[in-house]
């Protein structure tokens, strides 16, 4: 379900106020900033409109929407003007395709800037059973097919025989979700690695094969698709305290009163562990802007600029569980913000 911000009201189009960039496109004109991402992302983007609003009188309440990664590159990328998003919040790079999309409707203009890091969580309510998992559990539990065969696995104790003999039923995003695809491409394919001697052969010379045997998450029922609403997921989590969810470490923070993170082979998530990469599920987010809007909606330029003071060690975003970036990976981004560098779409995969 798409969520917004209490303070943001719905776009229309109708309004006059920046020139529409889609080139005859006739999408009218529109004077509110819109993004459209992840649900990860998303606080942290509704954070900044909230600064924003306070600190440019006069402004339009910025509409952010919480479609999830894949759905907002859909909608990002889909053209330039009026009718499309300015900014799309991502809990993952894009990928080349993705920006192949954009580059054909007019969209290959972009900055990338990297707000900070997060972690992808696996949590619990408090009252669960406080399980130590491994990549290579979560592997054998998550996998659509580990090793190449149909999971037949039921229980966390079919999984590892040292676990509790509970269902495996995990909460988590849908397809269209960058957290669900860095539990993929993070955890899964490392436990992948750990238990599958053809793995890293196969990944050489068949990635689309690879991304088969050790990125496909199940459909049987053990992963639960909750939709974009992490706080779903913990809602379903106080309910349930067999299951385990799947979200951003800025959720776990948020709700440290009902749930508990994981620690994953031997690591719990953290500000430290995040931050040090040593949790396997640490990732960097982003924001994706097209250059063309810059200049065209009003605020936009000053909403990036409101980003960049709110996203380094002690600022509104890391108190709401954004973990810094880097020093020099934050310098580096609010140059690209203050020069309006435009990415190099050759570093994408």
């Amino acid at each position: 379900m798409i969520r917004r911000a209490a303070l943001l009201v719905a776009i229309s189009l109708s309004l006059a106020a920046c020139h529409d960039q889609a080139a005859g496109g006739g999408a009218g004109t529109r004077e509110q900033i819109r993004a459209v991402g992840s649900s990860t992302v998303y606080p942290f983007t509704a954070i900044v409109a909230e600064q924003f609003l306070v600190n440019t009188p006069g402004a339009r309440p910025p509409v952010i929407e919480s479609t999830g990664t894949g759905a907002g590159m859909r909608l990002f990328c889909a053209g330039i003007g009026a009718a499309h998003p300015d900014i799309e919040d991502a809990s993952r790079r894009m990928r080349r395709v993705e920006y192949d999309a954009c580059a054909r409707n007019g969209a290959g203009r972009l900055l990338e800037i990297q707000i900070g890091i997060d972690g992808v969580v696996l949590a619990e309510a408090k009252r669960g059973a406080r399980m130590a998992l491994t990549p290579a559990d979560l592997y054998r539990a998550l996998a659509a097919t580990p090793g190449g065969r149909p999971n037949a696995a039921r229980t966390w104790h079919d999984v590892n025989p040292a676990l509790p003999a509970t269902p495996i039923r995990v909460y988590g995003p849908p397809a269209t979700s960058g957290t669900r695809d860095a539990l993929a491409g993070l955890i899964l394919a490392r436990g992948c690695a750990q238990v599958d001697p053809a793995a890293a052969t196969l990944r050489a010379r068949d990635p689309g094969a690879f991304a088969v045997r050790c990125h496909r998450i199940r459909e049987d029922g053990a992963y639960i698709d909750t939709g974009e609403n992490d706080n779903l997921i913990v809602q379903k989590l106080a309910a349930d305290p067999d299951a385990i969810g799947v979200f951003g470490f800025s959720y776990l923070e948020e709700n440290a009163d009902t749930v508990v993170g994981l620690p994953i082979g031997g690591v719990a998530p953290s500000h430290a562990t995040i931050a040090d990469g040593s949790y396997p599920g640490a990732r960097p987010l982003y924001l994706y802007v097209k250059q063309a809007h810059l200049g065209a909606v009003p605020g936009l330029r000053r909403f990036l600029a409101q980003y960049a003071l709110l996203w380094g060690d002690g600022g509104a975003l890391a108190r709401r569980g954004l973990i810094p970036s880097l020093a020099a990976v934050q310098a580096r981004s609010a140059a690209i913000v203050r020069n309006e560098t435009l990415l190099d779409s050759r570093e994408l995969k």
